[in-house]
């Protein structure tokens, strides 16, 4: 594959912004990521076991993509470093491993990639690497460059859809879980308004738990009695005794609590797990109508989507329990005191999903921080997704999943992607979309064949009787000596339901009331003789008047069965009798 189509090179020797590529005179030679809400991420790359021009090159081409521009989220950063310090592990077990890019060649990667873990595990390795070395100017041509650009078959994903038994009991823990937080977070809530309006008792222990509520409401914690060194130590015990050791939940969310939103958000919008876990806090439109519906707006932002695309918002309306505008006024109540002391801490922080970590100061990898905001984190993290799955016994997180099915199942449309990409890799991968399918294809090849097999009306219709043609019973005959079916005489020899299935016959408007009569009493003796006998008898007669019936229309149909005529009664029964038979 030739160098041409690929994005512009980076130029060799580390040219790009100094604020993201750090280097001392001490050996560091550190990368700065600065997400696209102003948090940094450091990655010393004088980690790699490689010579240091090959170090030095490493770094430059990944400072470079270090920007809010290029890789606006730490995920994106954290991945391919971990990507890259594996082929770093691989060329350092070369026999001669490369002292920079120059000196890799094709004989090199192509065992780097068979070096890799089959499936898409390696796939994707190797093209975050690969994509990464082409930004290199010394790699922009030649046989290097085109086995770095040279892709193998993309992987078919594994990922399946729930089954609808077990989405459900994904959503109910989910719902579950949230439902006793926001229950919780509201009945204190109550609490902290009365002692706020005075309206406890002075001294007594509901009023000492609601001034408890009241300093919780405003800094996120309690007073803590101090340990020697200064270090703040439990709870100071008038309010542990008032409020439980636990006091900080009674208005705040637990991470666990947290997921359980975002999972019920998947439910209702299906929306992905970096979506939800980075969503603003949505505005309520200041005019909600004379019913007080609130309608929301919500703002949403998926960086995948290209430069111009990232953006976008929804409205959704609160019409009460069970609509889509109630799980975010239930979001909001949630995480109402959190945020609001967020917003103290952390001004222009705007991020719906709030929830307070167990020890304050303490963070786990990969929790969305804020300095400034501690002790409350924000959003969802994959790590988080998995330990909820796990508490609630639960195969995996659910994210990946559930999008899979609410895009794919529920809502049978793209969601924040184009129609190719929901039709390649949500519905056509799904082994239970492909069950359903094979459903609906034999239910329609079955209904063709009985079409197929159907008699159908070969007499042509007409607006008005045409005076050449003959009456019969059922219809006019436009040709009696050029019959399908002629007799020893040269006449016809069919009988006069046959009619209907020939292409001399002529059917108008002062046949309908008979036919339709027909129709019905063709139906009456379907109830009363055996299926074998009414099919062989009456069964292609019934299905041709059931084709009639379909052309002129129901409200034809519907004002000839109004005009059957006592006549049209007698000389049905005598065609059913076999008294007309020619």
């Amino acid at each position: 594959m030739s160098g041409r189509g690929r994005r512009a090179a980076l130029p060799a020797g580390g040219h790009t912004r100094p604020e993201y590529l750090v280097a001392d005179g001490q050996g560091s030679l550190v990368v700065r990521h600065h997400n696209r809400e102003g948090r940094v991420r450091e990655y010393d790359f004088a980690q790699l076991p490689v010579p240091a021009p090959m170090r030095a090159t490493l770094a430059a081409l990944f400072a470079a993509r270090c920007t809010p521009g290029r890789w606006s989220a730490h995920d994106s950063s954290n991945g391919s470093w971990l990507q890259l310090r594996r082929f770093a592990r691989f060329l350092a077990c070369q026999e001669r491993s490369p002292g920079d890019l120059d000196e890799l060649t094709p004989a090199m990667v192509r065992r780097w990639r068979a070096w890799l873990p089959a499936g898409a595990g390696g796939y994707y390795a190797f093209s975050l690497v690969s994509s990464l070395l082409l930004d290199d100017d010394r790699l922009q041509a030649g046989p290097v460059a085109d086995e770095l650009a040279r892709r193998s078959g993309k992987p078919r994903s594994r990922l399946q859809s729930y089954g609808e038994a077990e989405f459900g009991q994904v959503t109910a823990a989910a719902r579950r879980r949230f439902r006793a937080a926001l229950q919780r977070i509201n009945d204190n809530a109550v609490r902290l308004r009365q002692w706020r309006d005075g309206a406890l008792a002075e001294g007594s222990g509901e009023w000492t738990a609601g001034e408890g509520l009241d300093i919780l409401a405003r800094t996120g914690d309690l007073p803590r009695c101090v340990r020697k060194g200064g270090q703040p130590g439990n709870v100071v015990a008038r309010y542990r005794n008032a409020l439980g050791p636990v006091a900080w939940q009674r208005l705040f969310l637990t991470r666990e609590e947290a997921v359980a939103l975002g999972v019920l958000l998947l439910a209702e919008f299906g929306w992905n797990l970096s979506v939800i876990s980075g969503l603003e806090v949505p505005m309520a439109s200041p005019d909600q109508g004379e019913d007080g519906h609130p309608t929301y707006r919500i703002p949403l932002q998926k960086p995948r989507r290209g430069p111009g695309r990232q953006h976008e918002t929804r409205n959704v309306t609160d019409h009460g329990a069970g609509s889509p505008g109630r799980l975010i006024t239930q979001a909001l109540e949630a995480t109402r005191f959190a945020r609001a002391i967020v917003a103290e801490l952390a001004p222009g922080a705007t991020r719906l999903i709030v929830w307070r970590a167990w020890n304050p100061g303490g963070q786990r990898p990969g929790q969305y921080a804020h300095p400034a905001a501690d002790p409350f984190r924000f959003g969802i993290t994959a790590k988080a997704a998995e330990d909820w799955a796990e508490a609630e016994r639960l195969a995996g997180s659910p994210f990946r999943r559930g999008r899979r099915t609410v895009i794919a199942l529920d809502r049978r449309e793209p969601g924040q992607h184009s129609q190719d990409t929901h039709d390649r890799h949500y519905v056509l991968p799904d082994e239970r979309i492909r069950a359903g399918t094979i459903e609906v294809i034999a239910a329609g090849a079955e209904d063709a064949a009985d079409r197929a097999r159907r008699a159908v009306l070969a007499a042509g219709l007409r607006d008005q009787p045409d005076p050449g043609d003959a009456e019969t019973a059922t219809a006019a005959c436009s040709s009696f000596r050029d019959s399908p079916w002629p007799a020893p005489d040269g006449g016809c020899g069919a009988s006069f339901l046959m009619c209907l299935a020939c292409p001399n016959a002529r059917v108008h408007p002062g046949h309908h009331p008979r036919l339709a009569h027909l129709h019905e009493a063709l139906a009456s003796l379907r109830s009363v003789l055996a299926p074998a006998s009414w099919a062989a008898d009456w069964r292609d007669a019934h299905d041709r008047l059931e084709d009639l019936k379909e052309r002129i229309g129901p409200w034809s149909w519907a004002q000839a069965i109004a005009r059957v005529t006592d006549a049209d009664r007698e000389l049905v029964s005598h065609l059913l009798t076999g008294n007309l038979d020619a």
